[in-house]
């Protein structure tokens, strides 16, 4: 760091010595009714929000609804690089290659209209489930989470308009919030991880469409897994690096092949990205399987009610899983769905909205927090400590006028799951492993 930062390396290592900074992303689906008191906004985000402090996140009702997303700041530029770089108006496939905990998926998912898709994936199979749920939370129904290999798409063609991979890395970046990075940190890591980002990067750009848009990132300073790598992308596979208009005032250090943010010049940890484009014309000629190798399409006679739970603006498909799920897709991302299922094995398309119990629907916590959900369901307000011992997984006592049935959760008008009213006692129906295991302050 010094022989990179010379005379900068004095302030770069007394911030290393800071507590990090804490941030949250907010959820523009999910406006909260009561905005978090916060220390500054993010400048390269509109939605991201310094705190003075860290809460005790789980502790907050509107965090286990997907109104905020707890997101390191430097890597909310992401949203700078994409507004500049990405024509939004079309309808695009955009693949998160290296996606959980899920917050450049969720960042996204904001950006993408409601006919383009986006394909979250984490490789590591015990990152999946945090990544599901970070997703589920933040309510987007087109979407899909896939658990794969980089070179598991190959089947794909030429099928994304957007790679953003934000690739395995040293972890310099990570110092000062994660004490095990250093400790893991070594040259051969260095070496290791350098390797690894060329074979991903390898094989992601088989499946990126000639005219797309890569974002490359990485959370460490060394140039050999960051401008050597931008460098080799540009020579190997016939990218153009695209520069950025980055703001003197935001403190972000720009060179000819990507951007550093550094935690004495940002409010932020150690970061650094590049924008390339991939040279030529778009092809998009492919086959497509003529069904779903194992989902099967909801009975036409379930289809109505089906439709009840959800906002009637938004036109669904219904497929059944081997184990009787339903699930939702976009109507009109079909196809790409099909064409996602021919080459993968493990893959969550849609919102998984519940099950039928005969012909009566069992309504799933995925279904309560998505953005699909009918807004005229029987829904009750909580206060602050119901909704808490609600996210507990435990009852409490309603009020006479609570509506019977199923029933929303609600806190501040944001659904927390589903709760059901009957005449002499209230049932939870928040899914045991998402209910809060700390003890509730009094």
């Amino acid at each position: 760091m010094q022989a990179l930062l010379g005379a900068d390396y004095p302030p770069f290592a007394a911030a290393l010595t800071t507590p990090p900074p804490v941030s949250i992303r907010l959820n523009p689906a999910k406006p909260m009714a009561e905005q978090p008191v916060t220390a500054g906004t993010v400048p390269w985000h509109p939605g991201g929000r310094y705190l003075s402090e860290r809460p005790v996140f789980t502790l907050d009702p509107a965090f286990h609804a997907g109104a905020y997303y707890v997101q390191e700041a430097s890597s909310m530029f992401l949203y700078a690089a994409l507004r500049q770089t990405v024509d939004f108006s079309k309808n695009l496939r955009v693949l998160d290659l290296c996606a959980a905990p899920g917050g450049k998926s969720t960042l996204l998912a904001d950006l993408l209209g409601p006919t383009s898709l986006l394909v979250a994936n984490e490789l590591i199979r015990s990152r999946v489930n945090a990544l599901r749920e970070n997703l589920e939370k933040w309510g987007t129904p087109n979407v899909a989470v896939t658990s794969a290999e980089a070179e598991d798409f190959a089947g794909l063609g030429d099928f994304f308009d957007v790679i953003v991979a934000d690739a395995p890395c040293s972890g310099e970046g990570l110092f000062r919030k994660d004490p095990a990075a250093m400790r893991e940190w070594s040259p051969a890591a260095i070496e290791l991880c350098s390797a690894r980002q060329q074979r991903i990067l390898t094989a992601a750009l088989a499946t990126l469409a000639p005219g797309g848009i890569l974002i490359y990132s990485t959370c460490t300073y060394n140039r050999q897994e960051n401008e050597q790598q931008v460098a080799w992308l540009g020579e190997a596979f016939d990218l153009t690096f695209l520069p950025l208009e980055v703001p003197v005032g935001w403190g972000i250090a720009q060179n000819e092949q990507g951007c550093h943010f550094y935690p004495h010049r940002v409010r932020g940890e150690g970061f650094f990205i590049a924008v390339l484009q991939k040279n030529g014309e778009p092809s998009r000629k492919r086959s497509l399987p003529a069904a779903f190798k194992s989902l099967k399409p909801l009975s036409r006679t379930l289809v109505p009610e089906a439709n009840r739970w959800l906002r009637p603006t938004v036109e669904m498909r219904f497929f059944e899983t081997v184990n009787g799920e339903v699930m939702a897709l976009p109507a009109a991302l079909e196809a790409d769905y099909l064409a996602l299922d021919k080459p993968l094995k493990a893959k969550w398309f849609g919102t998984m909205i519940g099950e039928f119990k005969g012909k009566d629907f069992v309504p799933s916590h995925a279904l309560a927090l998505s953005q699909i959900v009918a807004p005229a369901l029987a829904g009750l307000s909580l206060q602050q400590e119901q909704a808490r011992l609600f996210l507990k997984k435990e009852t409490f006592d309603l009020p006479p006028d609570a509506p019977r049935g199923w029933t929303l959760a609600r806190y501040e008008g944001l659904n927390l799951g589903w709760m059901k009213s009957l005449p002499n006692r209230m049932n939870n129906y928040l899914p045991s492993e998402r209910r809060i295991r700390m003890e509730l302050p009094v």
